[in-house]
């Protein structure tokens, strides 16, 4: 996805997710090039199958969503490309309209599964990004979470965004857990951006779609 994507389980998949408290909770250090995965946080990249489908942005750090709505991530694999290639379709609203905007882009896996190197279609082409995987689970309800990191380009500052699978959003628990999630890696930057999470406005504007 473009960026114009005391802790939380990372789960690996087909594992037991753990209901969000402060005593289960991990999320990974965003890593650095030459990727690696820090041995301290030994869990497992999320599987194609986890990120298939639809996804709401419901907190953010990047500025381009405090003047957005509704907005939606859709992940879908592509047939014959191997390891698997995402296709990524991210649409969105603003915030005084009601017409939909779109942005496609093609997500490239990089060593370790964990971060992936995104790239504009059409006349976007010449855009490109990376962002990679902090952390994923499942809450109590049963609603699945990612938590997602960008790093900076010549258009956007380093963000994170904060995904629910249903339209409802995350828990308050939820967020302020992951909040904790980042101040505890310690990780320079991190911290600042837990404080500067705002939610991003979903009005159920999109639901009969």
């Amino acid at each position: 996805m473009v960026a114009l994507p005391t802790t939380f389980a990372a789960s690996p998949p087909e594992t037991e997710l753990v209901a969000p408290s402060e005593n289960a909770i991990t999320l990974r250090p965003p890593s650095t090039k030459p990727f690696h995965t820090s041995t301290a946080h030994p869990t497992e990249p999320p599987s194609i199958e986890w990120l298939d489908g639809a996804w709401h942005v419901t907190h953010s750090t990047l500025p381009m969503w405090r003047k957005s709505r509704n907005v939606q991530i859709k992940y879908t694999p592509i047939p014959g490309t191997s390891p698997v290639q995402l296709e990524d379709m991210v649409t969105y609203q603003p915030l005084d309209g009601d017409k939909i905007k779109s942005v496609h882009g093609v997500n490239k896996p990089e060593e370790g599964d964990w971060a992936w190197h995104w790239r504009g279609t059409g006349w976007l082409m010449i855009a490109s990004s990376r962002w990679e995987v902090l952390g994923y689970g499942e809450d109590e309800s049963g609603n699945r979470w990612v938590v997602t990191y960008f790093a900076k380009t010549l258009f956007t500052p380093a963000g994170v965004d904060l995904y629910s699978r249903n339209s409802r959003g995350l828990t308050e628990e939820t967020v302020e857990a992951i909040k904790k999630a980042l101040v505890g890696l310690g990780h320079e930057g991190l911290g600042e951006m837990a404080g500067d999470l705002f939610g991003v406005k979903m009005d159920g504007g999109r639901d009969g779609e």
